[in-house]
């Protein structure tokens, strides 16, 4: 895996993959200016977002159950010296389905937390990382 990150200007930069697929960052704070992409750190956020939602939504498919959407919802907070490091992370995951089994989808964010989600896992080494889940039925 390689990731190359340039700088455009100011404290804007576009990093992407070995296969071109591109994001743009911003450290730009908002009495700044135009901040034209997510920070560094949100970006990081979104990873974990998205690394455990795809467990979720596999383990919950594979388990037969009838889902239509998985809604991760991240909060963090940061410590106030530098490094601004986080001190907790909070996943919720809102799963929406026909029927789900509540003990199945917990079950998913309990394998997707402790053994399939690299992110999770690795960040969770340096930060506690709390998840929770609902359940809503379809309409």
């Amino acid at each position: 895996m390689k990731i190359i990150s340039q700088w455009v200007d100011g404290r804007c930069f576009v990093a992407a993959n070995e296969r071109g697929n591109s994001i743009i960052m911003d450290g730009t704070s908002a009495d700044e200016g135009l901040k034209r992409g997510a920070s560094p750190m949100e970006v990081l956020l979104m990873g974990v977002a998205g690394c455990s939602s795809i467990d979720v939504v596999d383990i919950v498919k594979k388990q037969r159950q009838d889902i239509v959407d998985c809604i991760a919802t991240v909060e963090a907070e940061r410590v106030d010296s530098i490094p601004r490091v986080f001190s907790k992370i909070h996943l919720h995951f809102k799963i929406i389905g026909r029927g789900l089994k509540e003990d199945a989808v917990a079950k998913a964010v309990q394998l997707s937390a402790e053994k399939y989600c690299s992110a999770s896992i690795m960040l969770g080494k340096a930060v506690p990382i709390t998840h929770s889940f609902e359940v809503v039925e379809a309409e």
